[in-house]
C-alpha cells in the first residue's frame, strides 16, 4: 500500500503540509519509531500496530494522519461547544473547594466508577451539587473529585455525553507504550497536560482529558507522584513494566478462563434438574474442578485466601452475593451439589471411601480369614442366641443368651463380634479404623469404621451362621449383682435377629418356647433395681431416628421412628450392655490389666431432688443437666455414678468404636497368655486420637438427625397439632418443650402449666438449612 501525498508530505517535513500537522506529526514519529524497534521484528512479522515493515509503513502513516484528523475535529469541537486551553488549570492542582459553576469534571461515584459532570452550585460548607452524565444531580465531597477538565467555562451538562463520544476517538491505550519509551529514555516526569502535549500535540479540553483517562487507569508504565502544586506522572523502570505486562496478560488469561467457567454454569444453571451435569463431570478438568473446589470450600465455609478470592469472583461473575449460602445455592442450582447436600461432610472433611491400599488388605484378610485364637475358643452353637438392633443396623456386634442355674440364680452370656481375630494391632486396618474413631450412622447415609466388606460380612454377627465371638458370661446375685463372671473366646450361632419392635413383641406374648428370652427380661429387671440402689441416674429420653430412602432426590422419603427409651426391649438390652462393661471393668482390676476404664463422678445434688417430677423425659432432662464430665483411666476402673456401679469398660461395639476394639486388643492379648500389647500410655494417646473423630461423628449425627427432622416438619400440613412436653423453663413463661411425636426440642412462650406438663403447639416455621424452628403454643379445644 502507497502512502498518500499528504502523509509522503509530512513525512518529509514539506512546506505544504500546514504547520499544526507537520509539528503533530515530528511528535509522534520518534516515538513511533522507537515503539517498533522495542516491539522488534516479530512485530514486524505479525503487522504489529508499530512495526516499520516495508508493508506496513504505509498503513502506520495513514494511521497517523487519522489521528490527526481527530485532533482537528477535537480542535473545532472544542471551539464549537466553548472550550478555552486554560494553562493554569492545565499545569496545577485544582483546589476542589474553589469549584465553580459551570466546570467540567471527573468524580468517583462509587468504588468502581467514575463519572463526567458538571458542577451547578454549592450544598452546604464542603460538598457540591453535580448533574452527571448520566443527567442525574447528585451531592459529591471534595475528596471525590479526580480532576477537573482545564478550559470548560459555562459547559453545558447535555453535551457531556457528546464530548464523551468524541474522546473515544483518542483513547488508544497503545500511545502509552509509546510516551513510556520516549519519557523512560529521557528520565522525564510529566503533568497530564504535558503528557497531551507529546501525544496529541495539543493541550485543549478535549486533549488533555484524554491524557488524564489514559495516565490515571494505567497499571503498567506510569506511576503517578503527588508535589505540593501538581501531579507528576513518572516512567516506571523498564523491569518493573516487563513485570508488570507479564501480571496483566496474566490478569487478562485468568479473566477469560473466568468468563469462560460463568458461560459453563450458567449453561447448566439453564438446564431442567435431570438434565444437569453430574457432579463427576465438573472434576474431569484441573481448571474447572480447582473453581468448583473453590466454591465449594467458599460455601462450607473452609477456604484459604486464594479460593476466597476466587470464589468471590465467580460469585460476581453470575450476579450472586458473596456469601456462603450463595455459593451452596449456585452449586446446586447447577447440579454439582443435590438439594439437601450434606455440608458437614465437607466442612469436617470427612473420609466416605477407603484407599485402594487399605480396599486390597481387607480383600486379602478375607481371603485367608485368620482366626489366631482356633485353639482356644469355646463352643457355644448350641445357646440360643438373640441378635436385637435398630431395623437398618448394618453391623451387628453383640447378642445375648440366658439360662436359669439349678441353684435357680440367673446366668447370662453377652456375646460380642470378634473382629481382633482378623486383626493385628497396629496393622493398616487397625491404623484407618483409629482415624475414623467410629463408624458413622447418619439418616442418609452410613460410613463403617472399618471397610465395608469387612465390617457388614466377615466381622459381623449373622444369623444361623457359625460366628467367632468373645463371650462375656456372668451369674447374678439374686439382688442383681455379679457373682461370677468368665471371658472367653467362642464360637455361636445367632438364632434371631429381631429388631427393638419385634423382640418386644416377644416379650409381650409371654411365649412358652421363648423361655431365655423371659429370662433375660428378669435378669434385666433386677440389674435396673440393683443399679437404681447404688445411686444410678435414669437419662432415658425419647430418641428419634430417621431414614432417608433417595437423599439426593429434592423431595426424599423420610421415615421417622421415634423410640421410647423404656421400651422394654431397648431396656434389656441397654441393661445387659451395662452388665458386659461391668464385667470387663472388674476383669481388667483382678488382672491388672491396662484398659480405657470409663467413669462418671456422683452428682452433688440427690436423685430424690427430682421426685416431684414425672418419671420420663422431664425428670431425665432435669438430671442430665446436671451431669458431671466424664473420666477417663488407663490404669483401674473408675465408678460410673450415673450408671451405679463401680467400673465399666465399653467391649460391646468393637466394630463401631475404637476404643471398644482396644479394650478387646488387651483382653484377647490376656488369654491367649500374652502380654497386652498396648501400656496405659499408648491407651491413653490412642483413645486421645479416636476421641477427637467420635466427637466430630457425634455431631454429624445430631446435625444431619436434626437437619431431617425440620425438614420433616416443613413438610407437614400448616397448622397440625404436635403434643409437647415442657422440660423447663429459661424466662418467666419462655419454656424449652420436647415435641413427643417427633422427638425434637423447641422453645416459645407457654400461657400455664409446670415442667412435665403437656401443650400442644403448632408449626410455625421450619428451614432445615438455616436451622429455625418455631413454634407457637395453641388452646386445647373445649366443648
Amino acid at each position: 500500500m502507497r502512502p498518500s501525498p499528504m502523509a509522503a508530505r509530512a513525512a518529509s517535513g514539506c512546506c505544504c503540509c500546514s504547520p499544526a500537522v507537520a509539528l503533530a506529526f515530528s511528535r509522534l514519529r520518534p516515538l513511533l519509531s522507537r515503539a517498533a524497534v522495542r516491539q522488534g521484528p516479530a512485530a514486524a512479522a505479525t503487522g504489529g500496530r508499530f512495526a516499520l515493515s516495508t508493508t506496513s509503513r504505509g498503513r502506520l502513516v495513514d494511521s497517523v494522519l487519522e489521528e490527526l484528523r481527530s485532533s482537528r475535529r477535537a480542535a473545532r469541537f472544542s471551539a464549537r461547544i466553548g472550550l478555552h486551553g486554560t494553562k493554569q488549570l492545565s499545569d496545577i492542582k485544582i483546589d476542589k473547594r474553589t469549584l465553580q459553576k459551570g466546570w467540567l469534571l471527573e468524580f468517583h461515584k462509587d468504588s468502581e466508577r467514575s463519572l463526567l459532570a458538571v458542577v451547578e452550585r454549592p450544598d452546604g460548607k464542603k460538598n457540591w451539587v453535580v448533574t452527571d452524565q448520566n443527567g442525574i444531580l447528585s451531592s459529591i465531597k471534595p475528596q471525590q473529585v479526580t480532576y477537573v477538565v482545564p478550559g470548560t467555562m459555562n459547559f453545558d451538562s447535555s453535551k457531556i455525553a457528546e464530548f464523551l463520544e468524541k474522546a473515544q476517538d483518542l483513547l488508544d491505550p497503545t500511545v502509552l507504550e509509546c510516551a513510556w519509551m520516549e519519557l523512560s529514555e529521557k528520565g522525564k516526569s510529566v503533568t497530564v497536560d504535558e503528557f497531551a502535549d507529546i501525544v496529541y500535540g495539543s493541550k485543549e479540553s478535549l486533549e488533555s482529558y484524554c491524557a488524564h483517562f489514559l495516565l490515571s487507569r494505567d497499571i503498567v508504565y506510569f506511576v503517578k507522584v503527588e508535589s505540593r502544586d501538581s501531579s507528576m506522572y513518572q516512567p516506571r523502570p523498564s523491569a518493573q513494566v516487563d513485570e508488570l505486562l507479564r501480571r496483566k496478560l496474566a490478569k487478562e488469561a485468568a479473566e477469560k478462563e473466568l468468563e469462560e467457567f460463568v458461560h459453563l454454569l450458567k449453561s447448566a444453571k439453564a438446564l431442567p434438574l435431570d438434565s444437569k451435569p453430574p457432579k463427576n463431570s465438573w472434576l474431569m478438568e484441573d481448571k474447572v474442578k480447582q473453581k468448583m473446589e473453590s466454591l465449594q470450600a467458599y460455601a462450607v465455609d473452609a477456604c484459604d485466601d486464594e479460593q476466597r478470592r476466587m470464589a468471590g469472583n465467580i460469585l460476581k461473575a453470575m450476579g450472586f452475593s458473596r456469601t456462603s449460602s450463595a455459593a451452596l445455592k449456585l452449586l446446586i442450582n447447577v447440579g454439582y451439589f443435590p438439594v439437601h447436600v450434606n455440608l458437614d461432610l465437607f466442612r469436617y472433611d470427612v473420609q466416605t471411601s477407603y484407599s485402594e491400599k487399605v480396599l486390597s488388605v481387607a480383600d486379602e484378610l478375607l481371603a485367608d480369614c485368620p482366626d489366631s485364637d482356633k485353639h482356644i475358643r469355646k463352643d457355644l452353637s448350641t445357646l440360643k442366641v438373640y441378635a436385637i438392633d435398630v431395623d437398618e443396623a448394618d453391623e451387628l456386634d453383640d447378642a445375648l443368651s440366658a439360662t436359669r442355674l439349678p441353684d435357680g440364680r440367673i446366668k447370662v452370656w453377652i456375646h460380642v463380634a470378634d473382629p481382633t481375630c482378623f486383626l493385628q494391632p497396629r496393622s493398616i486396618i487397625d491404623r484407618e479404623a483409629m482415624h475414623r474413631g467410629t463408624s458413622i450412622f447418619l439418616p442418609t447415609a452410613t460410613y463403617p469404621m472399618f471397610p465395608e466388606r469387612l465390617a457388614m460380612n466377615a466381622m459381623s454377627l449373622q444369623q444361623g451362621t457359625d460366628c467367632r465371638s468373645v463371650s462375656v458370661s456372668v451369674i447374678l446375685n439374686p439382688d442383681g449383682s455379679i457373682a461370677e463372671y468368665k471371658i472367653e473366646n467362642s464360637v455361636i450361632k445367632p438364632t434371631y435377629m429381631l429388631t427393638y419392635e419385634s423382640a418386644t413383641e416377644l416379650l409381650y406374648m409371654n411365649l412358652e418356647e421363648e423361655e431365655e428370652l423371659r429370662i433375660l427380661r428378669e435378669a434385666a429387671s433386677i440389674r435396673a433395681q440393683w443399679r437404681c440402689s447404688q445411686g444410678s441416674i435414669d437419662t432415658a429420653m425419647i430418641e428419634p431416628r430417621i431414614k432417608v430412602a433417595n437423599p439426593d432426590d429434592p423431595e426424599p422419603n423420610i421415615n421417622l421412628y421415634v423410640e421410647d427409651q423404656t421400651n422394654p426391649a431397648m431396656q434389656l438390652v441397654s441393661e445387659m450392655m451395662i452388665l458386659c462393661g461391668e464385667a470387663v471393668a472388674s476383669f481388667g482390676s483382678d488382672n491388672d490389666l491396662p484398659l480405657p476404664y470409663r467413669g462418671h463422678p456422683q452428682n452433688n445434688t440427690a436423685v430424690s431432688a427430682f421426685a416431684y417430677l414425672p418419671e420420663g423425659p422431664a425428670r431425665s432432662f432435669a438430671s442430665i443437666a446436671l451431669l458431671r464430665a466424664a473420666e477417663m483411666d488407663f490404669r483401674k476402673p473408675v465408678a460410673h455414678g450415673v450408671l451405679g456401679i463401680p467400673g465399666y469398660v465399653q467391649f460391646t461395639s468393637p466394630i463401631r468404636r475404637y476404643v471398644d476394639l482396644l479394650a478387646h486388643y488387651q483382653v484377647k492379648a490376656f488369654l491367649r497368655g500374652e502380654s497386652p500389647p498396648y501400656s496405659a500410655g499408648d491407651l491413653e494417646g490412642m483413645t486421645f486420637i479416636a476421641s477427637m473423630h467420635v466427637k466430630v461423628a457425634r455431631k454429624l449425627h445430631s446435625n444431619s438427625l436434626r437437619y431431617w427432622l425440620l425438614e420433616y416438619l416443613r413438610r407437614q400440613p400448616k397448622g397440625r397439632k404436635f403434643k409437647a412436653l415442657i422440660l423447663k423453663f429459661i424466662k418467666d413463661r419462655m419454656a424449652t418443650l420436647l415435641l413427643v411425636e417427633v422427638g425434637i426440642q423447641a422453645t416459645t412462650v407457654v400461657a400455664a402449666g409446670k415442667v412435665g406438663d403437656e401443650v400442644s403447639v403448632v408449626v410455625e416455621m421450619a428451614h432445615p438449612r438455616d436451622d429455625i424452628l418455631s413454634v407457637t403454643e395453641i388452646a386445647e379445644d373445649t366443648e
